[in-house]
């Protein structure tokens, strides 16, 4: 199913969401692990609304809802995509504090020509953070930790059936996005996955909204398989 492996995760966690739902890659985010007295503050979280074009080589293109709201004493993430034959949901509920991020619960589900399965995860089912989660968490603090191409920091996070996911990560710098929804200031990471060298995900944040994906694009043997860019903002 590769449309709904690659595609909620391809936003969801542009990392190995970008080839995971259903079953495949998996990734997402980050939970880098600098001792409590040392860790910087985080970003800190801002609802939003925003939709992305998703491309995944060999389909046709779609549109990928993404939405940050505060519940009270939590946070949601929902991200959604649907097409004539497929469709696919992942959402988390989660806290964030200065220092940390905390999941709470997690769901995914997909359907493919009307034939589909869903996944739920509680607190106590995840170790390190559900990789909806992850993906805000790493644009908390991405660029505020020494994470560079020759020492990346390492990410620690589960996937849709609670599975561990081990990556690194480093900081590409900040740089100027143009993409259909207008011009940003973007910090780019790089995630790698040490078993699979010929795979890499490159996640372009707006760093005022932790969350927000600019630009994301999943590279396997030199060739970009996944790309998502943003459409719409409503902040």
């Amino acid at each position: 199913m590769p449309i709904i492996s690659r595609a909620l995760p391809a936003a969801a966690l542009a990392l190995g969401l970008l080839a995971s739902l259903a079953g495949g890659l998996s990734a997402t985010t980050a939970q880098a692990a600098p001792a409590a007295d040392v860790t910087p503050a985080l970003r800190p979280l801002k609802a939003f609304d925003a939709e992305y074009r998703l491309k995944v080589d060999g389909w046709p293109g779609a549109t990928l809802s993404h939405h940050v709201s505060h519940e009270g004493r939590h946070w949601l993430s929902d991200m959604r995509f649907s097409i004539a034959v497929a469709s696919g949901q992942e959402r988390s509920r989660f806290s964030a504090g200065d220092k940390a991020t905390h999941s709470l619960h997690y769901y995914s589900g997909y359907s493919l020509f009307g034939v589909g399965d869903s996944y739920e995860l509680a607190d106590a089912d995840i170790d390190t953070l559900d990789r909806q989660t992850a993906l805000v968490d790493l644009a908390r603090r991405a660029g505020r930790e020494n994470c560079t191409e020759n020492a990346p920091c390492d990410l620690h996070f589960v996937d849709h059936r609670g599975r561990d996911e081990n990556f690194t990560y480093y900081t590409a710098g900040m740089q100027q996005k143009k993409v259909p929804a207008g011009t940003f200031e973007a910090l780019t990471v790089v995630l790698l996955d040490a078993e699979k060298p010929d795979r890499e995900t490159r996640i372009s944040y707006q760093p005022d909204y932790p969350g927000l994906i600019v630009d994301a694009s999943y590279w396997k043997n030199g060739k970009r398989e996944t790309h998502i860019t943003l459409t719409r903002l409503d902040r």
